[in-house]
């Protein structure tokens, strides 16, 4: 069993005393929107080249301790330490020991992405097993079908992907959009992305699924021009990366972005147009996939 400290501050603190509990001996620090679940939820998106505040203007910030700490004396010590005062209202809760593995396994279900194609967790059967099924786990790297923007690039190539084309994922994350690709009827399929856990999360799921995929890191030589090039990351990324994307497309070959906002849609194929003519937007659950066609 574990003590878990409870209590709302505001934005201009929430960071120092989340440092100062770890100092106390706090094993992990959470904070979240107060508001979560109500009309007075801010949403918050951060992604490199951005300058965003991660603070919310009313913080739930959650603290987990050994079951014999003092959490009284543990908070009046960090709040000394940062100069809060008087000492916020709290609430102590327990948390019992649980199977942890088999309650996140329990969070997982296989998805269905088509007809012919499903993403399954490798501790669930497969619902239909005449489909193309993925055998994924979650783990360290992004993408276990679930998010829309990786059901925005799975459904792109469901419907458009030709046999024997070749792919390059970029960004590749867990390696799932390489291996549906391969499992679709792609000839050659690479995968890169900067994180070393990312490849070999990707290269460890392409051995489990039967699938011939090469993937690399930032620093190996890049994977020759391919037919169609799939990017899931985030908009300013994209954007910065749009003359090297576009050197990796084939004349009369594909770009597949996602990992975009809608209001960020415009401007992501703004940075393309040069190179491809724009197809019209893809949108789920606000998320958009831009995609298009290499010019010669």
């Amino acid at each position: 069993m574990w003590l878990a400290l409870e209590l709302k501050i505001d934005a201009t603190q929430v960071m120092a005393l989340s440092d100062a509990l770890l100092e106390e001996g706090a094993l992990s620090v959470d904070v979240a929107d107060a508001h979560a679940g109500t009309d007075a939820e801010t949403p918050i998106f951060q992604e490199p080249g951005a300058e965003v505040d991660l603070s919310f203007g009313s913080n739930r910030l959650l603290a987990l301790f050994d079951a014999t700490a003092d959490l009284a004396r543990i908070l009046q010590r960090a709040c000394e330490a940062t100069g809060i005062s008087p000492v916020p209202a709290y609430q102590i809760g327990q948390v019992q020991e649980q199977d942890w593995v088999r309650l996140t396994q329990n969070q997982f279900s296989p998805i269905q992405v088509s007809p012919r194609l499903w993403i399954v967790p490798s501790w669930h059967s497969a619902p239909d097993p005449s489909a193309i099924n993925i055998m994924l786990d979650p783990g360290l790297a992004f993408g276990t079908g679930s998010h829309a923007t990786t059901h925005l690039c799975l459904d792109w190539l469901d419907r458009y992907l030709s046999r024997g084309s070749s792919v390059i994922d970029y960004g590749c994350g867990s390696g799932i959009l390489a291996i549906a690709a391969a499992r679709l009827g792609a000839s050659r399929v690479a995968g890169v992305d900067i994180d070393p856990q990312a490849v070999s999360a990707s290269r460890y799921n392409a051995q489990r699924n039967g699938v011939d995929a090469r993937f690399s890191g930032a620093d190996d030589p890049r994977p020759e021009p391919a037919d169609v090039v799939v990017a899931n990351i985030l908009s300013n990324p994209l954007k910065v990366l749009a003359p090297l994307l576009a050197e990796l497309v084939l004349p009369g070959g594909h770009i597949v972005l996602s990992g975009i906002l809608q209001p960020q849609a415009d401007a992501v194929a703004a940075e393309y147009v040069r190179w491809f003519d724009i197809d019209p937007f893809s949108e789920r659950e606000g998320w958009v996939r831009v995609s298009g066609v290499r010019r010669s």
